[in-house]
């Protein structure tokens, strides 16, 4: 079993900036692309983005290509999500999840999912 557990949510005011990060543990033996996904009120999860195991391809959505940056340091099993010109649709419940088992890219389903961290934008 693989545990995630995100960190960094908060409330911030558009235009800002914030930093999430999550943290892997557990049998994190093995190359596994880490990714980051959120849900808003009323709306169905979406991708955000995804970094593979050695960090040289990273994907984003539309919505956010740009502004956020994914990164990741495998000596502390660690995934970061920088955001920046942050704006209120970007508010949501951020989760970030790791995938060990698919050779595509990017990859079509993940494995392991965190609780999830809240990020509200204000106006």
């Amino acid at each position: 079993q693989v545990q995630l557990v995100e960190s960094g949510g908060g409330l911030v005011q558009a235009g800002g900036s914030l930093r999430l990060s999550c943290a892997a543990s557990g049998r994190t033996n093995g190359r596994f692309a880490m990714g980051w996904f959120r849900q808003a009120p009323g709306k169905e999860r979406e991708f955000v983005a995804v970094i593979s195991w050695g960090g040289y391809s990273t994907y984003y959505a539309d919505s956010v290509k740009g502004r956020f940056t994914i990164s990741r340091d495998n000596a502390k099993n660690t995934v970061n999500l920088q955001m920046s010109s942050l704006k209120p649709e970007d508010t949501a419940v951020y989760y970030c999840a790791a995938d060990f088992t698919t050779s595509r890219w990017p990859p079509p389903q993940y494995d392991y999912w965190g609780q999830g961290t809240q990020v509200t934008v204000s106006s």
